[in-house]
């Protein structure tokens, strides 16, 4: 199926997320092609396209996109529209679900198994790395797919333990690009992904760099994938506490690992679900 440039560039313009995106295609009757030509003061009569959005998407340069499009697909990145059958089905029903995907490696059918998001912090204590790599693995035991960020600390950890069964499978969602790791120091953890028939995803530009505002969107995404998230550790200001608000958002079960860090004393005692060290009920 050949990629639709058009529907690329949009996805990828400056601040257009799924919402706004989903409103110019309904404006403009599904025409890319009419949203493209259209002047500044048509698009800013769409709900939430304001000067800014509707300046950089008259600057749109279809040619350069096209040019990346093969760049990125000549290195292996397969691009997924929400239109596309191999789109993941769960990401479907969120609000805000990203109009493009960009995935290295083989995406597991969503409608055939399921997945289960473990997140936490990147300075984990040493029980809390032990919980998440026995979780990952009991998840992969069970015939479920193991969904992170590939960050340091429980991420890497999560991804490890299902990679330890040989017929594990576990999907790296990234606030970089694809083809730009982060961190770098997981690059070969990456790889290893990909050679056991896992993905990595994401849902900006494959090249760009890490940032502050990709690594916080890309949680909607995890917590979107999956069946269910379980927070291990976290601080009140980890990056877990996001994907636990998006899980909340989404309808997702939370579980979150009973322990004294902060974060996890909030979740718990706001309706997580518990989980015991020892994965003593754990429920999936």
């Amino acid at each position: 199926m050949g990629v639709n440039v058009a529907w690329v560039a949009l996805s990828l313009t400056h601040r257009i997320g799924g919402k706004t995106f989903q409103s110019l295609r309904e404006h403009f009757d599904g025409d890319l092609a009419a949203i493209l030509a259209a002047d500044e003061q048509s698009l800013q009569q769409v709900p939430g396209v304001g000067a800014t959005i509707a300046r950089a998407i008259t600057q749109i340069d279809l040619q350069a996109v096209a040019s990346a499009v093969e760049r990125w697909q000549k290195a292996g990145v397969n691009i997924l529209t929400s239109d596309d059958f191999d789109y993941p089905p769960p990401l479907l029903s969120l609000d805000d679900a990203p109009p493009t995907i960009f995935v290295r490696g083989v995406l597991p059918d969503l409608r055939q198994v399921k997945a289960y998001a473990i997140v936490g912090t990147r300075q984990p204590t040493a029980q809390a790395l032990i919980t998440s790599c026995n979780l990952a693995i009991e998840i992969t035991r069970r015939g479920h797919v193991v969904v992170s960020g590939l960050a340091d600390g429980i991420d890497t950890t999560a991804h490890i333990g299902a990679l330890s069964d040989r017929r594990g499978i576990t999907v790296a969602v990234l606030g970089s690009g694809v083809l730009n790791i982060y961190p770098p120091t997981n690059a070969a953890l990456a790889q290893t992904i990909l050679d056991r028939s896992g993905a990595l995803l994401c849902e900006v530009a494959p090249d760009l760099p890490v940032s502050v505002a990709g690594l916080v969107a890309r949680n909607r995404i995890i917590t979107g994938l999956c069946a269910g998230v379980i927070v291990v550790e976290t601080g009140m200001d980890g990056g877990a506490m996001h994907a636990a608000r998006f899980a909340r958002a989404q309808g997702k079960p939370l579980y979150t690992v009973i322990s004294d860090a902060l974060g996890n004393l909030d979740l718990l005692a706001n309706g997580a679900l518990p989980i015991a060290p020892d994965l003593a009920g754990f429920p999936l």
